[in-house]
C-alpha cells in the first residue's frame, strides 16, 4: 500500500519544480535572444528593439556567415578535431581504464593516485607550452589532441564502469583463447556502450568548445578552429569579411555575431539527442563503485 504524500513533501516538490522551471527559463532566455537577434535587421538591433522575437525578420546574417569561406574552413577544422580527437581520447582512455580495472595489476593504487593528483594540480601554462614546443607539435592539430588525450575524471568513471562487468565474461573469453587486447576489444567495449557514449560526449563537447589551446599553439589562420574564429568576431569585431561575402552594407555587426554563435552551437546540440538514451545510464553506472 502506497503512502499518501504529506503536505511537507508536496510543498518541497512544488518548490523544487518551481526553482527548476525558473532556472530553465533564465538559461533559455539569452539563447532565444541570440536566435531572435540573428534573424533581425541591423536597424532593429542597433535601436534595441529585439527581445526574444525577431524584429524585421531577415536571413541576411546567416547568408553572410554561410557564404564566408573562412568560417567554413574553421568549421572543417573543428569537425576534424572533434571526430579525430574524440576517437583518440576514447581509444586511450578505455585502454588505460581496462588495465586499471584489474585488481592483479601491480602498482594499480599508485597509478590511480597519480591520476587523481593531476586533477588537483594541473600543468602550468608555460611548462605545457615548452613541452608542446619541444615535441614539435606547435602549429598543428596534434597540439590540441595529444596533451589532453586522457582526462582523469573520465578515466575514473570508465574504471568504475569496467569493474562492474562480470569477471565470468572476461574469464570465458580467455578460456576461448582471447588475449587481453582481444578481450578488451571484443568483449569489454561492446558492453561499455553507455559509458563510452557518455564520456565520448564529454570529450566531443570539450573539443568543439575549446579555443584557449588553439590560441596558444596555433599560428596559421587556416588551422583556426571554429571557436577561435568566433572569438575574432566577438572580441575583435572582425565582421568585414562576412559583410563583403553578401555584397551588402550591414547596419549592425551584432546580427553577424549572433548568427555565427548559432551556427557554431547547433551542431553540438544535435549530437546530444543521439546519445541521450545512453548518457544517463552511463553516467549513473560509471559513478557507482562496484
Amino acid at each position: 500500500m502506497t503512502k499518501k504524500p504529506t503536505f511537507s513533501r508536496e510543498a518541497f516538490a512544488s518548490l523544487n519544480y518551481t526553482l527548476l522551471i525558473l532556472t530553465s527559463i533564465a538559461m533559455l532566455l539569452p539563447f532565444l535572444h541570440i536566435v531572435a537577434g540573428s534573424l533581425s535587421s541591423g536597424t532593429a538591433l542597433s535601436q534595441g528593439r529585439v527581445t526574444i522575437f525577431p524584429v524585421e525578420f531577415t536571413w541576411i546574417n546567416y547568408i553572410g556567415v554561410l557564404k564566408n569561406m573562412a568560417i567554413w574552413k574553421s568549421f572543417g577544422v573543428t569537425m576534424l578535431l572533434t571526430v579525430g580527437g574524440t576517437a583518440t581520447n576514447l581509444f586511450f582512455t578505455s585502454l588505460m581504464a581496462y588495465a586499471l580495472a584489474k585488481n592483479e595489476l601491480r602498482g594499480r593504487s599508485f597509478i590511480l593516485l597519480l591520476v587523481v593528483f593531476t586533477m588537483i594540480f594541473q600543468v602550468p601554462i608555460i611548462p605545457g607550452y615548452l613541452l608542446v614546443k619541444s615535441l614539435g607539435m606547435l602549429n598543428s592539430l596534434w597540439a590540441l589532441i595529444i596533451p589532453g588525450t586522457i582526462s582523469a575524471f573520465n578515466l575514473i568513471i570508465m574504471v568504475s564502469f569496467f569493474r562492474q562487468i562480470p569477471e565470468g565474461l572476461v574469464d570465458a573469453a580467455k578460456i576461448d583463447g582471447a588475449g587481453e587486447y582481444r578481450t578488451w576489444w571484443s568483449v569489454v567495449l561492446p558492453l561499455s556502450l553507455p559509458s563510452l557514449s557518455t564520456i565520448g560526449l564529454f570529450y566531443a563537447v570539450g573539443h568543439w568548445n575549446g579555443y584557449f589551446s588553439a590560441i596558444m599553439y596555433i599560428r596559421d589562420p587556416a588551422l583556426y578552429p571554429l571557436q577561435v574564429k568566433l572569438r575574432q568576431l566577438l572580441v575583435e569585431s572582425d565582421t568585414q569579411g562576412v559583410a563583403q561575402s553578401v555584397s551588402l552594407t550591414l547596419q549592425s555587426a551584432e546580427g553577424i555575431k549572433m548568427a555565427t554563435i548559432i551556427v557554431a552551437t547547433l551542431p553540438i546540440l544535435f549530437v546530444y539527442p543521439l546519445v541521450q538514451k545512453h548518457f544517463i545510464k552511463g553516467a549513473m553506472l560509471g559513478s557507482v563503485k562496484g
